[in-house]
């Protein structure tokens, strides 16, 4: 694909996939992109990119109000309380995507997320490239995987978290604002634009 921006029905120019519908418009200029610096936004992010593996990400993100509710809003350690009681639950839980390789490895997920020797916002953030990072004319300048993906699903793996391969790993990087993947003339790649400025759309509060 080598599509530019493209004007939405607002008159802003935004990558062309947040013109495609009222919740991906919404999903682009507020959240997509824009910094986690929070263990359970990050452990969400991760999740809920393991689910969509093989589906569309408008399906996860039209799920996600059921997600938070059936994983107690992402809380880390809630669900790495979870048994099989809850696991039984999440499975017959006809809001959420019903695969029970993705669901054990969220439950698995949380419970290594408690055994880091250091925050797991700290183990992926380690992988941001920085300024480093030039801006994508259009979408066949934005990769599906990167070295940086391919060495953060390395040592996450090695971590003992699964379902995270270098292509969820990049989708983790770019959703949570590793990179900056907006292409150069979207009104949602600086701060100040699409009346949403760019920040941390998770603290870390604790």
């Amino acid at each position: 694909m080598t599509a530019g921006v493209a004007r939405g029905p607002d008159g802003r120019l935004r990558c062309p996939w947040g013109n495609t519908s009222a919740d991906y418009r919404r999903y682009h200029d507020d959240e997509w992109g824009r910094p986690i610096r929070h263990d359970n936004g990050l452990y969400e992010r991760l999740t809920l990119e393991a689910f969509q593996s093989g589906l569309s990400w408008l399906t996860i993100l039209r799920k996600r109000t059921n997600f938070r509710d059936a994983f107690a809003g992402f809380d880390i350690v809630t669900v790495a309380g979870f048994g099989e009681a809850d696991r039984e639950r999440l499975m017959a839980d006809t809001g959420i995507v019903r695969n029970a390789a993705k669901i054990d490895a969220a439950l698995a997920n949380a419970r290594v997320a408690m055994t880091l020797d250091k925050p797991l916002t700290d183990v992926i953030w380690a992988y941001s490239p920085g300024s480093q990072q030039s801006a994508p004319m259009t979408l066949a300048d934005v990769p599906a995987s990167t070295d940086a993906s391919t060495a953060l699903a390395k040592d996450l793996k090695r971590r003992g978290f699964r379902f995270v391969g270098p292509t969820t790993a990049y989708a983790l990087m770019q959703a949570a604002g590793l990179v900056n993947d907006h292409l150069a003339d979207c009104c949602a790649r600086d701060a100040g634009s699409c009346d949403s400025p760019r920040r941390d759309h998770w603290k870390d509060t604790r």
